[in-house]
């Protein structure tokens, strides 16, 4: 897939370079959506600490576990290298007055302006696991019983630290979700022809992600639910891979909604995936979407094998366990159709309701369960849901 890039970046190919390669590179650079022209990616610096707030922002606080390196420079945090570490950061990050749900206003300078753009007001580095767990209750005990949920975001290929953070800001704010947003962020060096790299970072990082849904589990949230976008899906499936193959989740009562969203993962390979794991109380939920571009892009890359974000044939995966949600009749925002699942979060509560009342055919919410082929209308357009899960 293609994460949404905020730049124009002219490429000379070398004119010995192998067709198929020159082909893949042409292919990326035409498709990568150009959503806000002329304004820079956060690589440094945009999460120095604006010191003070705008009129009508909200603030949110959020976790980070990463496995990316360290960077020393100032308002950075963390760069696209991999550590062998898994370190934890404590941003508050503020949404300005001005935001337009499903977006994510970047600033176009460092620090950024916090009346018009994403902004963070506070950034620190935590110290350990057992400091990580500290804070997340402390957070958790600022909410009612009942709300006391951890939101895990999962991003995908081509993002930088900072976009990381602030597309979690993005979901939580206009999702209204009262949970504790926590974002796992691999080792992406967000650059479109780092493809295979990022690929092998998210596959580095399936232990760190296996042990950060421990730390949550061991936490005193009553439910965590999770959240993957395109490549993150590849390490979250694999995490609970891994949780099966080593005796499975202690305390499964925890675990909530699992949505995987565009899927940038090998057909065949979600399918084995699924077979392992074998079904859990909670279904994964596939969000997928048959025009997704840039899913059309990695199946190019990946030889023409079909991606699960962009399929045609659900069956398989529903008969296996997942919920299948097509968004193919949802109009996106960006050009490659690859990000809708940050349009949903504008009908959080609606979503909410609907996964977890499911859905009569036609009908909306309030069912007992979720019925084969049912449909709903959803951000103004048809959505087809697939499969059968037992309330």
């Amino acid at each position: 897939m293609v994460r949404e890039s905020n730049r124009r970046t002219r490429f000379v190919l070398p004119a010995a370079a192998p067709r198929r390669s020159r082909a893949i590179v042409a292919v990326l650079l035409v498709a990568a959506p150009l959503a806000a022209c002329g304004t820079p990616r956060p690589v440094s610096g945009f999460l120095t600490p604006v010191a003070t707030p705008a009129n009508g922002a909200t603030e949110h606080t959020i976790f980070l576990a990463t496995t990316r390196q360290r960077d020393p420079r100032p308002g950075t945090l963390f760069n696209g290298e991999r550590s062998s570490a898994l370190s934890y950061a404590e941003l508050t990050v503020s949404v300005p007055p001005t935001h337009v749900p499903g977006a994510v206003e970047f600033a176009k300078a460092a620090p950024g302006d916090p009346n018009t753009e994403f902004v963070a007001r506070s950034a620190e580095i935590i110290d350990g696991d057992k400091a990580f767990v500290q804070a997340l209750n402390a957070q958790l005990a600022l909410r009612p019983k009942g709300q006391r949920n951890i939101f895990l975001f999962v991003h995908g290929f081509n993002t930088l630290f900072a976009e990381a953070a602030y597309t979690q800001a993005q979901l939580v704010h206009d999702s209204r979700a009262p949970a504790v947003p926590v974002t796992f962020t691999w080792a992406s060096r967000g650059d479109a022809l780092q493809y295979v790299y990022d690929n092998n970072s998210a596959t580095v990082a399936r232990d760190s992600l296996v042990h950060t849904i421990s730390l949550l589990l061991s936490s005193n949230a009553e439910k965590v639910n999770i959240l993957a976008h395109s490549m993150g899906n590849w390490v979250t499936v694999e995490a609970f891979r891994q949780l099966k193959l080593s005796g499975g989740v202690k305390d499964k009562s925890k675990i909530g909604l699992i949505l995987l969203a565009a899927p940038d993962l090998d057909y065949d390979v979600f399918k084995s995936q699924l077979r392992t794991i074998g079904k859990i109380d909670h279904p994964f939920y596939v969000i997928l979407s048959r025009d997704d571009k840039a899913l059309g892009i990695s199946s190019f890359i990946a030889g023409n094998e079909t991606r699960v974000g962009n399929a045609s044939n659900s069956a398989e995966l529903t008969e296996l366990g997942a919920t299948v949600i097509d968004l193919s009749d949802v109009q996106a925002n960006d050009p490659v159709n690859h990000g809708k699942f940050m349009e949903l979060a504008t009908i959080g509560p609606e979503m909410r309701t609907l996964l977890a009342s499911g859905v009569k055919t036609g009908r909306g919410p309030g069912a007992a369960a979720v019925a084969t082929n049912s449909l709903v209308t959803l951000l103004g357009a048809p959505v087809k849901i697939i499969g059968a899960v037992a309330q």
